[in-house]
This record gives structure tokens, sequence and C-alpha cells, in this order.
């Protein structure tokens, strides 16, 4: 209440008063972030063709499970064939069912223009510890070779022993882009190991028949702590094949029981490594260009082992981290977009499409979408990138404009402007309730003030919000709001609101 007198009365009246974050955006655009000042983050996913995988649209109703997949947009979608879905099960013996199973749906998807990563080489090649030999390098080259074969020619190949000739069975849609092998940080290569498989296997690849020129992603690193540091340098220096993409993964945690303010304090660290693998890749001249994917990301990289155990930690029980689906994701992947996408990454992938409450976009034994899946398809619709879409995708990239926030420790404000002059500011907010003991939490209610009166007018706006009253099955759907010099934009808990505002 507020009081007021003079010598003629007095008065007095109730007044509201509202703490709010303002966040203030600027019609210019800060060329320090993104590419130049331009957002160029396409979205996408990534299966793991397996024996654990491979049932996922055969055992889900058509067309229900592939248009959900086609829906998200992805480009570049990542196979990492591993176990029986390696297509050489022992040597010289050749089974691609298991690969088939998950390839031909997604290659039919989206921009038919998936990612096969090569994660692993066929059991055989491996020492005694279970890890690629050395002494094999040339074998997994003509391997290598042999799948781009399988893949890209309706004639396929045959198999060393000139016994068997082994082609696909089915239309062949030819795959461009291939990954080779998969976090070797982690996977018994050294730096050095690696640049000599990778300098190895691409001369081969290419080489191979082929009906698409092949385009390859390098590295594909397990990104944690001093990872970047001790990799990049040695391949930088040392690689002399081709490389059209660099890319690495990053999980907030592999223990379950971090907290809510551990995990989102991962984040920054994200963005710090793709800004430093970039100054990495400026220091070899035939590198200058090449673009920085994140090809995995996901809150918690754990999995359960065959005793029930954490892989990560293995003397307690695993316990699945649902903040991967939860309300606590549509505040978490928005923060990771932003970040990533202001520090250049042009790429940020799902891992993975068909799993569960802890990975998954939808449910792999019923096809059902979970929170995290609507999370993914409006960061894709809001940033609809075009750098490496086949199909044709509307506009040029947007602009990354300044804004000024009061608060930015527990709320993300990214502000873009479109071709068509239309300007979207997404808000995630990402305040935890109880800082010291929240795993997956509420979340704290956030107050946003955005001031847009330096933009000018608009003729019409809406918002859309992704937060724990959001449907898993259904979605959210958008509101239309009257267009002002300052808008607020209420959470209250963990989420994201996207506001656009149209001329």
């Amino acid at each position: 209440m507020i009081g007021a007198s003079d010598s003629a009365g007095t008065g007095s009246a109730n007044l509201t008063l509202v703490i709010a974050v303002v966040a203030v955006v600027q019609p210019t655009v800060n060329t320090n972030v993104g590419e130049g000042g331009l957002l160029s983050t396409f979205m996408s996913t990534a299966f793991q063709p397996a024996e654990w995988d491979s049932a996922f649209f055969t055992g889900n109703p058509e067309p229900g499970t592939t248009t959900t997949l086609n829906n998200l947009n992805s480009q570049h979608i990542r196979l990492q064939p591993v176990s029986q879905g390696t297509p050489e099960s022992s040597q010289n013996v050749w089974d691609f069912s298991t690969l088939d199973a998950i390839l031909d749906p997604v290659i039919s998807v989206a921009d038919n223009s998936p990612e096969l990563q090569l994660a692993v080489g066929p059991s055989w090649m491996d020492d005694s510890n279970g890890q690629l030999d050395p002494a094999n390098y040339g074998a997994f080259a003509d391997y290598a070779a042999n799948v781009v074969q399988y893949n890209n020619t309706s004639t396929g190949f045959t198999d060393a022993n000139g016994a068997t000739h082994v082609h696909s069975t089915t239309p062949v849609t030819p795959v461009t882009w291939w990954g080779i092998f998969n976090e070797p940080n982690i996977n018994g290569l050294t730096a050095s190991q690696y640049v000599s498989l990778y300098n190895t296997v691409v001369p081969v690849m290419q080489a191979a028949p082929s009906t698409v020129p092949i385009k390859f992603v390098a590295v594909e690193l397990a990104d944690f702590s001093g990872q970047p540091e001790s990799y990049m340098p040695t391949f930088v220096q040392s690689v002399t094949a081709p490389v059209d993409a660099v890319a690495t993964h990053f999980y907030s945690t592999c223990n379950q029981s971090d907290s809510d303010t551990t995990i989102f304090n991962t984040i920054p660290g994200f963005a710090s490594d793709v800004k430093y693998i970039y100054s990495q890749l400026k220091t070899n001249p035939a590198l200058v260009n090449v673009p920085v994917w994140v090809t995995e990301n996901n809150v918690n990289a754990d999995y359960s082992q065959s005793n029930g155990n954490s892989t990560c930690n293995p003397s307690q029980k695993f316990v699945s981290d649902h903040r991967g689906t939860s309300a606590f994701f549509a505040a978490w992947r928005p923060y990771v977009f932003s970040q990533l996408a202001q520090a250049g990454a042009q790429a940020l992938y799902h891992w993975d499409f068909d799993a569960d409450q802890q990975f998954g976009e939808v449910d792999f034994n019923t096809g059902d979408t979970y929170l995290s899946y609507w999370v993914d398809y409006w960061l894709e619709r809001t940033y609809p990138a075009c750098a490496y879409r086949v199909a044709s995708c509307p506009g040029a990239p947007q602009s990354i404009l300044n804004l000024a926030s009061t608060e930015t420790t527990t709320v993300e404000t990214l502000a873009t402007r479109n071709p068509n002059g239309s300007v979207v500011v997404m808000i995630a907010d990402r305040a935890v309730l109880n800082p010291a003991t929240d795993n997956n939490g509420t979340g704290a209610p956030r107050t946003v003030i955005v001031d847009v009166s330096a933009l000018g007018s608009f003729s019409s706006a809406s918002e859309l919000t992704l937060d724990a009253g959001t449907s898993p099955t259904q979605g959210p759907t958008a509101t239309t709001v009257t267009p002002a010099s300052r808008m607020t934009i209420t959470l209250g808990g963990y989420g994201v609101t996207f506001l656009q505002l149209n001329p």
C-alpha cells in the first residue's frame, strides 16, 4: 500500500510489486557470436542400429513412427551401428539386415541424407583388450570401402575371399556423410593412433565406387574435462585426409545423483570447448572453414550394466535419469542450444531418438512422444538453419541480435531476427528452486519483461511455451498476444517460451 496526503486530504492505494528480469533487445546484430552474427545451428537426432534397436520401425505402427521422425525435420540423422549392427559379423561374413532395418526408414525422411558413422570395426579386428588393433587399420579401411559400395552402388561388392557377392536387395539411396570411428579417446585410440586411422581409412573410402561424392565427419570426441586440449592439437596438425566436419559429444553428467544446479553449471563449458576446437582448426589452413558439429547431446550418459549397476559408477546401482524427458529438459536443451549456437556450433544432435525416459525423444516400445521430442521439434522450427539442408529451406540464416539482461544466472535469453523482419525471443527458465538439493525438481518461477521498443512496431505476436504443463503426446499450442514495446513473459518453473513478433 502507498499513501499520500496534502493540506486538503489524504489517499491510499494498493500497488502490486512485480520483481522481474528485464531483457532489452537491440536492433543491431551481435557479430561476435554465431557465424559472424548468424545463427547456423541445425537440429538432428540419432539411432544406434543393433539387435536392441532394430525392431523399432517394424515393432511400432506405421506410418506413424516414420511420420513422427520426419516431422522433426532433422538434418543428417546420425546412425551408429554397433554389435550386430556392424555388418561384418566375422571375417568375410556379411549381414546388413540389422543396419538396414534402421537405415532404410531413416534415409526416407527429412533431408534424406543421414550420417552413417562407422563407430567400431568388426570384432575380429580387435586386440585382446577388445580395442581396434593398429595392425588392422588397413583392414578397417577395406571394410569401410565395402560398406560404401553396398550403400552407394546397386552392384555392391565381392568379399575379400572373392567367393561371395554382397549387394542391397532394395533400391539404393546413397549415403553422403560418413563418420570415422566413435569417441576414440575412450575407445582405445590415442590421438596419434586416431589420426593414423583416419588418414588410412578416408582415402580408401574415397576410392570406392559410389554414385555420389562422400563427405567425412572426424573425431566425434567424448568431450569432458581436458579432452579437447589433449586430443585436438595432434589431430589438427597431423591429418592429411579431407575433413568436412569435426564432431564432439556433450553430456552434463554420468551420475544421476548430481543436482540440477550441477547439471546446469556444465553448459558454459560446452560452449568453451566448441570455441577451443575452432581455435585449433584455424591453425591448419586446410581446416579453417570446417564446421564443428555436436553429434551427441543429452543430460546423462550413464547406462545399466548387465548386473544392474551403473556403467560410470560400477559400485552403485544404475538409476534412470528422467531429466532427459521431464520439464527440466525444456529448460536445459534450449539453454544448451543458445550457448552452442552463439559459440558457432553448426549442429546439435539428440542422443537418441527411440529410447526410454532418460535418453529418448520417443518411447522405443510404443513410439509415443516424450516432452523432449517437442522441445527439439520447436527448436528446429524456430531456428531452421539451412546450411546443410539438401531440400530447400526458406530464407537466409537468422541474425543474432544484441541483448542486455538484468539476470543471466537463472534465465537464458536469445533474440534473433528472421530475413522477413520477424523477431523471435527465446526465454528459458533454468532457475533451481532448491539449489543445494533439487534433482529433477520443478524449478523456480521467473517473470521476464522483454523490451523491444528499439525494434519499432509489430503487427502481431504469439507465445509458445513448453514446461511441466505441456502434453508429451500433443505438444504445446501457440497463443496470440498483443504486441507491445514491453512484453511480460511468466514461467512457473523449468521451461521455455518462444515469443514471436511479426512486422
